[in-house]
Formats: C-alpha cells, structure tokens, sequence
C-alpha cells in the first residue's frame, strides 16, 4: 500500500513536523471532488440551456466613473458549483468526523485530541448528511429548484465516493472487509482482488496471510457502474427527484451488499444485531423508492426555477 505519496523535507517546522506529506487519500479525495464539480457543472449548464432550470444572480466589481462597486449579472446555476464544492469539503469532513465520534465515543474520552486531530476516522454517511442539508439551504438561498439540482448533483458524487474509496485502498485505514477465503476464490479473479494483506498500511496493523477482502475495489467498481447507469439515464423524462430518487436507492444498494462482507459496527434493533451501515442503507433504499413513486410521472413543458 501506499499511503503517502511524497513527502517534501521543510526548513521549519510547521505543527511539530518538518515534512510536508502529501496522503494517497487526500490525493484521491481532491481528484473525486474536482471531477464531481466538472460534471455537475457541466449537467446543470446543459439542464439551464435546456430551460430546466432558471438563472441566478451573481455579484460581479465593475468600474465606474465613481470608484469601484458590484454589479449583479444572471447566469446559469452552473456558477454555483464552486461554492457548493468548498461546502461539500467543510461539510463532508466535518459531519464524517462527527459521526465517526458519536460511534466511538469511548475512544473519544479517552483521547479526545486524538480522535479529533486523527487522519484517519471518517464515517461516509455522517458527511454525506452534514455536506447534503448545508448545500440544500445553500441552494434554496439562492431561489433554485432543489430537486432539480440534486438530479444534476447526486450521482456525481455516487462517483466521486467510488473514486474516495480507491484512496482508502491505497492507504490502507481499516475500510477493508473480513478474512477471505483462498480455496473460495474463483480461478478468474485475480489475487490481488480476492485477498489483500494491505503492507504498510497507515494504522500499522498486520492482518492474516490470507488477506482481506479489498471492499473498496469494490465500492468502486459499483459506483462507476451505478454511474454509468445514472449518466445514461440523465435526460429522463420524469418529475425533478427523480433521478436523485434513483441515485438514492443506488447508494444504499451498494452500501447493503458490500455490508455482506466487510469488518463493521453492530448495533442491536429488537433484539437484532446488526450493522449500522445496514440500517441507514435501508433507510436510503426507502426514501428512495417513497421518491421514485412520487416522482415518475412525465414533466408536462420545461420550466424555469421556483
């Protein structure tokens, strides 16, 4: 594994550390939200071309005879992606931080600076809940249809999880699955794909010689499928939410599946011990068929914004 890419000696010291460590994670994770950004930009652009989806205003300097003051130009919602990333980010970080707290609370009385200050210890669902009602109230504030730009925005970030979950892989932090089975393993799947002993991993922990399942590669390649599925079916015909609807039944499919197979948290539900992931992933699968039924019925003519 490779969990760090390059590190750069520094002539001081900054935080206690003379070298500057560029992570694998990081890397991944700075290449999952560009891409995400490009994407959703690019859908929206082609939603507001379209007349799906009204304009917005945006404060722009111009110089005047008086001095230099804001003008406000309308343009397409596409322009608000930028922000929607940098709340993504802040949002994203710290909700999966938080949540990976309130799970581990014991951990976190113990050494509570640790916890907080740790590279590692993010938990998805809690960023993608913290990141999604910050972006809502974001968009709702600036007058444009939410469902419709969720429709843009969601399964992008089905992708950009994916594409994270490759950095968990190379940096090896505890997102693996449980023990594999060496005599189980089909004669056409690779090695590396069915048992992964993660060498130099970033938590410093030695697992079995057989390895691991490695569940990110999986993740991954059920996130860029799930994609694929969703990109081709962008221009649906149906109600706004439709697509977000879609995508939300995608997420916690993938999530329902993968929980087969990789080392998580239990919890006990009447009695019933059963993974946390498992419970919010049927929670997803839910709001996502509940929105499916009530959105796929034919738009009746293009509309702009609320």
């Amino acid at each position: 594994m490779y969990p760090r890419i390059l590190e750069i000696p520094l002539p001081f010291e900054i935080l206690g550390t003379d070298t500057l460590t560029i992570y694998s994670f990081g890397a991944m994770m700075a290449i999952a939200f560009l891409l995400a950004a490009w994407l959703s930009r690019r859908e929206l652009d082609r939603m507001f071309a379209a007349g799906h989806l009204g304009s917005v205003a945006m404060p722009v300097k111009t110089k005047k005879a008086r001095g230099r003051r804001k003008a406000t130009v309308h343009v397409s919602p596409g322009h608000l992606v930028g922000t929607v990333v940098v709340i993504a980010v802040i949002g994203g970080l710290s909700g999966a931080k938080l949540f990976h707290i309130l799970e581990h609370m014991d951990d976190f009385r113990a050494d509570p600076a640790g916890m907080i200050f740790s590279k590692g210890g993010l938990t998805f669902y809690g960023g993608l809940l913290v990141a999604g009602i910050s972006i809502a109230w974001y968009i709702r504030k600036k007058g444009v249809r939410l469902a419709a730009f969720g429709d843009a925005l969601i399964p992008n970030v089905l992708l950009a999880y994916g594409i994270g979950r490759i950095g968990c892989h190379l940096a090896g932090d505890g997102d693996w699955g449980i023990p594999s089975d060496p005599a189980a393993r089909p004669s056409f799947v690779p090695v590396w794909l069915w048992g992964e002993t993660y060498p130099n991993n970033i938590l410093g922990l030695t697992l079995p010689e057989t390895g691991v399942y490695p569940t990110s590669l999986y993740e991954f390649g059920m996130a860029v499928l799930l994609f694929g599925v969703l990109y081709a079916v962008r221009k649906h015909p149906f109600n706004w939410g439709w697509l977000f609807s879609l995508t939300l039944v995608f997420f916690g499919v993938e999530r329902l599946l993968i929980e087969q197979i990789r080392v998580t948290n239990r919890i006990d539900i009447f009695g019933l011990t059963v993974s946390q992931a498992m419970v919010i992933s049927a929670v997803l699968i839910l709001l996502g068929v509940i929105g499916l039924v009530r959105t796929t019925r034919r738009r009746v003519q293009p509309d702009g914004g609320d």
